[in-house]
């Protein structure tokens, strides 16, 4: 397995600028090479670290690589056996993990190398699954707000996407019990916004209101 270069920028010992206890079991721990990270106590005293210490170059890289960095990747693996994920959200549960940056970088790089992590098929796979219910421009704000790129949910967008957007703003209107003969002009107004939230077009919204 490859490492990372955690020292490529470290000459002499790290020392140890912060320690707090999180919780019984762990210690959060800063050293002065700005990564801060959760150890387990145990590990702690299997390196012989303590507040205001040291650490050499050798135990710091395999505290990062053997014990953080497999840490990283098996949390990374968990969390998508739990559900299909975007790079975004992964990231974002592994940042909440407090793994070191690169830590996370390289455990996504290992899922995606597997292809246990792809933002092109979970776009698909929300477009199959969506597209039915929900128009072209709420399906691709609602895939942005995920973190998948612009490029990514066009051309899925383009691919996948088959819902007819007239039949879905007639299904809404029924749903809602629209009657445009018995309709005042604030329930009008208020069903037109709330189909034009939807991403639908205007013109295909007051076209099915009228």
């Amino acid at each position: 397995m490859q490492k990372s270069n955690f020292n490529h920028y470290i000459e002499d010992d790290i020392a140890i600028t912060k320690w707090e206890t999180s919780g019984n079991k762990k210690i959060r721990i800063t050293f002065d090479t700005g990564v801060s990270c959760l150890l387990y106590k145990g590990e702690a005293r299997r390196f012989r670290l303590t507040p205001e210490g040291t650490i050499d170059k050798t135990d710091y890289e395999q505290i990062m690589n053997e014990v953080l960095g497999k840490r990283a990747k098996k949390r990374a693996l968990h969390l998508l056996e739990q559900m299909d994920r975007t790079e975004a959200g992964l990231r974002e549960k592994l940042e909440a993990g407090e793994y070191p940056a690169e830590c996370i970088d390289e455990a996504i790089s290992y899922v995606k190398r597997f292809h246990y992590l792809d933002d092109t098929r979970y776009a698909e796979n929300y477009v199959r699954y969506k597209g039915e219910k929900m128009s072209r421009m709420q399906i691709k704000q609602k895939l942005s707000a995920k973190g998948i790129s612009r490029e990514i949910i066009d051309a899925v967008l383009e691919e996948q996407y088959q819902g007819d957007e007239s039949q879905q703003i007639q299904a809404l209107l029924k749903k809602r019990g629209f009657s445009r003969e018995n309709c005042e002009q604030k329930e009008f107004q208020r069903t037109y916004q709330f189909l034009m939230r939807r991403g639908f077009r205007s013109s295909d919204v007051l076209s099915a209101m009228k």
